[in-house]
């Protein structure tokens, strides 16, 4: 419900709000631009564990650079980097891209489109802007799978989302984000997940809106049950760590029912499509594929190819011939 206020929803819902899939780019279950770019940041991982299988090294944050320039191909975009015509060569574009639900533009955040048009990779050291929109966190969920330890995921999280987003507020977010689903990957409770990135969080500079916005998060979940005018008090998800602060606020909230965490991050007036995917990121890192409704999974948009990806990112140290021909190095 992206761009509607909590009144709005109201009105059109009922007092509950959105308890369903809602229509959306013509049909129910539709993927969003989030989904599209989360789907190519775990191209580009995958692809730099192949090309590191066969020369013994890659550049993790190069190889998502790239995908994000085949995203960008979909979006009928073109980017002025040197390497955007090798990265949309015929033979690197992979199956992603084939697929017509990735060929269509589902709301782009702006952001994101400039960056990647530009003739150089934002950096962390050497950033493209000043931006702390939640484009770079939205993302970055498969880097908490695909990392071995949070501290890689913080890392790698934050130079992924520094690709787009220069402000360090933007980048931080997203290695919170993608630590603790490393985190919870790995069996940790929620709780204990946010407790051991804090100190990783607190070993960069400028890290203080963050560390305030988790405080909040933290303060918030003291009111009692669940409600989406706590979920407004934390903003409106437009900027990274307010994003941050209502995805861990609603997968606390959850209260171990994926349903009702989702709903909960999905019914304020702000980015709600954003929150929704970070708040599904956490509760199905928390609580398993087994938790999501299965009127929800039948209805959902290239479910087929979400799950594959999934399944490569978790099975990606046992290479077969498929699994190489769908990430071409």
């Amino acid at each position: 419900m992206e761009f509607s206020s909590l009144s709005s929803i109201r009105d059109q819902y009922g007092s509950a709000g959105v308890v369903e899939f809602a229509p959306a780019f013509g049909k129910s279950g539709s993927i969003t631009d989030d989904t599209q770019m989360t789907l190519f940041t775990a191209d580009g991982l995958l692809r730099a564990e192949a090309e590191r299988r066969r020369n013994g090294d890659s550049d993790m944050v190069a190889s998502v650079h790239q995908a994000y320039l085949r995203w960008l191909l979909t979006q009928r975009e073109a980017s002025d980097h040197r390497l955007f015509p090798a990265a949309t060569a015929r033979e690197k574009l992979g199956w992603l891209y084939r697929l017509p639900a990735l060929r269509v533009r589902r709301a782009p955040g702006s952001t994101c489109i400039l960056g990647l048009r530009s003739d150089r990779m934002g950096t962390i050291e050497r950033p493209l802007n000043s931006s702390k929109g939640c484009g770079g966190l939205m993302r970055v969920a498969p880097v908490g799978l695909f990392c071995e330890s949070p501290q890689a995921a913080f890392d790698l999280g934050c130079r992924i989302a520094a690709i787009t987003h220069g402000h360090p507020t933007g980048y931080l977010a997203s290695g919170v984000l993608a630590a603790v689903i490393c985190y919870l990957a790995d069996g940790v409770n929620i709780s204990k997940a946010i407790d051991g990135t804090v100190p990783l969080l607190k070993q960069r500079p400028h890290h203080q809106e963050v560390l305030q916005a988790l405080e909040k998060t933290l303060a918030a979940t003291l009111k009692g049950e669940g409600a989406p005018d706590v979920v407004e008090g934390l903003g409106g998800g437009w900027v990274a760590e307010e994003a941050l602060a209502i995805g861990l606020y609603s997968a606390l909230m959850g209260d171990g029912e994926f349903r009702r965490g989702v709903l909960l991050a999905v019914n304020h007036g702000g980015d709600s499509d954003s929150t929704g995917a970070m708040a599904g990121s956490l509760l199905g890192a928390i609580l398993g594929k087994a938790s999501i409704p299965s009127d929800w999974l039948d209805a959902l948009e290239l479910r087929g190819e979400i799950e594959q990806v999934a399944i490569d990112l978790a099975c990606r140290y046992e290479e077969c011939e498929a699994w190489r021909s769908r990430y071409p190095v």
